[in-house]
């Protein structure tokens, strides 16, 4: 695991963001973007147990998601509660506020990549109160 990867598993770990049993999270890349000045992009990989969940959180960032396995029901504030499975996608604008993130599963897990257009050096996640 490369040391973003460990930061990031710390981090989450230690603001209980999300359980260990329910999701494994990876960060794959981080990579600044020189023409657009003080923006990054991180790419993670999130792979939800069976019955796992997220707390409700936002990611002040624009969020794009590709299921890769298995199948997870989204919803932001405001829209429409969605299942997904894989190579469908779903996107959270900077504004939004994630209220339901879980694995469709009680049995299988679930996995998808999340590539975040945010602000160089935010964090992932942010709880929501």
């Amino acid at each position: 695991m490369s040391n973003k990867g460990l930061a990031l598993a710390l981090l989450c770990f230690l603001a209980g963001t999300l359980r260990a049993q329910d999701a494994q999270v990876a960060s794959l890349m981080v990579k600044p973007l020189e023409d657009i000045p003080g923006k990054e992009v991180e790419m993670i990989t999130v792979v939800y147990a069976p019955g796992g969940e997220d707390p409700i959180h936002r990611h002040n960032a624009h969020g794009f998601i590709y299921v890769l396995e298995g199948s997870i029901i989204m919803q932001v504030k405001g829209g429409q509660q969605v299942t997904l499975g894989p190579g469908q996608t779903f996107y959270e604008g900077p504004n939004d506020v994630h209220t339901v993130g879980r694995n469709a599963s009680k049995t299988k897990p679930a996995k998808f990549v999340v590539l975040l257009l945010k602000d160089k050096g935010a964090p992932v996640l942010v709880l929501e109160k």
